[in-house]
């Protein structure tokens, strides 16, 4: 897997995309810790990233119709500004 692993294939000299990491606390197949020590890494190599981590929902990181309509507006938000759109 170190062959293909982002977080193990990470470079401080690398230019990367602004990356945008989003996962649940309660997710109960991927653990957050994997996003958070992704995201620990990219601010430690001076990465610019945006994170967001819901308290609730499971593994899709929502639990409600409420918090899946605020995560596709995060996403789309997130494209939006990857994009230059306004």
């Amino acid at each position: 897997m170190s062959r293909y692993s982002p977080y193990q294939n990470l470079r401080r000299d690398a230019a990367y995309p602004r990356v945008f990491f989003y996962t649940s606390t309660k997710d109960d197949r991927v653990h957050p810790g994997h996003a958070r020590k992704m995201a620990a890494r990219m601010q430690e190599y001076g990465k610019d990233f945006f994170y967001y981590e819901n308290i609730d929902g499971g593994h899709a990181g929502v639990a409600n119709y409420k918090e899946s309509a605020n995560l596709a507006a995060l996403m789309s938000v997130y494209l939006r500004l990857q994009l230059g759109a306004r």
